[in-house]
């Protein structure tokens, strides 16, 4: 059997289990809000399995993706912290868990008083193809040889083009709760691109997830129960962090890392990290004669584009960078140095990315200034000499 199908199979099995039944070894303790829980079925409680808790980096009326949703307990902490103006969808591949969340959602959205939750049933490192529309016309054409076998991989295919479970650029946060880990080592590469091919530019992904502090080695990897368990499947911290900026993911940072280990096996320790990162990086560079100044603490910064700035000096950058800067989570690490003759984009030449450059006061000021003023009446905003 293919490796990735059987440790699909191992997964879903032991999350079919804890769909009917609490395991205490498939999660470790996380703390949530209880302002939240009070509208959650005990059911739903009882039946949660994560590490983290990625709905507190969530805000009002953003469209929010969570993978491998299970019984819905993130998916429904999130629908009270987006509002009713906000949008969740739970992604789940294991019915057993699905049926749970679906069964608990109207009673959920009684008590809030609104429905902004609905679940989908798919494949996290596939989240074009729809489960549920496959069945429903594999029914009709049941698979019954080599050429239905081919015939089905077609429609598959018509499925994710013209039908997908979630769209291209469709959602604002993917968050995720100890589930990344289950992905076959071999579809992982796939998972983070599917996680990065939906997210709308300006979005971002909130991730928790079991990282280990060595890599996990072969004979571990090769069981079954220590995969379904969130230990095989595990990547390496530095792993988990290079597999987001292999996608695309910029401006990444660890809002959480465990100080003890949840589990250690074989000398090898196991615990839950959170990372938010953000989409929005690629794009044509502009020339538009801005600066930015990096403001410390340390002496120099590295960013995302091979960018290196020392504290306190004036560093030419594009457009896109320049605008980068402004946002999340840089904001209030640059100061932003504006010319003063502004360059519309369309008079605005190529920017070279490739290359760090300082760039001299006069580029932004004009080559031609020479004003003279009067001493400003205040140093500081609010605060007069």
């Amino acid at each position: 059997m293919d490796s990735a199908v059987a440790v699909e199979n191992v997964v879903k099995e032991r999350y079919a289990e804890g769909a009917n039944a609490r395991v205490s070894e498939l999660c470790c303790p996380v703390d949530y809000d209880p302002q939240y829980l009070h509208a959650i079925p005990s059911e739903v409680l009882e039946r949660d399995y994560g590490c983290g808790d990625p709905s507190r980096y969530l805000k009002a009326g953003e469209t929010v993706l969570d993978l491998g949703s299970g019984t819905g307990k993130i998916c429904f902490i999130a629908a009270q912290v987006v509002g009713a103006q906000g949008k969740i969808i739970g992604v789940d591949m294991t019915d057993d868990m699905l049926d749970v969340a679906r069964r608990n959602a109207p009673e959920v959205a009684t008590k809030i008083g609104y429905a902004n939750v609905e679940f989908r049933r798919g494949r996290i490192q596939d989240l074009a193809l729809d489960l549920d529309a496959l069945d429903s016309r594999l029914a009709a054409s049941p698979i019954t040889d080599a050429e239905g076998l081919l015939a089905a991989e077609a429609i598959a295919d018509e499925l994710r083009a013209g039908q997908p479970l979630v769209a291209t650029e469709s959602v604002d946060v993917v968050v995720s709760n100890c589930v990344l880990n289950l992905v076959e080592a071999a579809q992982k590469e796939k998972l983070f691109g599917e996680i990065f091919r939906v997210l709308r530019r300006g979005g971002r992904a909130v991730i928790s997830d079991i990282v280990c502090d060595e890599p996990v080695p072969i004979e571990l990897q090769r069981d079954p129960d220590l995969w379904s368990g969130c230990i095989s499947g595990a990547l390496t911290e530095v792993g988990f962090l290079k597999a987001f900026e292999e996608a695309g993911f910029h401006g990444l940072r660890v809002v959480e890392r465990q100080s003890e280990p949840w589990q250690t096996v074989a000398g090898i320790e196991f615990r839950s990290l959170t990372v938010e990162a953000f989409k929005g990086k690629q794009g044509e560079c502009f020339e538009r004669n801005q600066a930015v100044i990096y403001r410390g603490p340390f002496k120099e910064v590295l960013d995302d584009d091979g960018h290196r700035m020392e504290r306190g000096e004036r560093y030419a950058v594009c457009d896109k960078t320049y605008r980068l800067y402004s946002q999340e989570p840089y904001a209030g690490s640059f100061d932003l140095v504006e010319p003063r003759q502004e360059i519309s984009l369309a008079e605005a030449l190529p920017f070279d990315c490739s290359r760090t450059a300082k760039r001299h006061p006069r580029e932004s000021k004009g080559a031609d200034f020479a004003a003279t003023t009067e001493a400003s009446s205040c140093c500081e905003p609010g605060e007069c000499c």
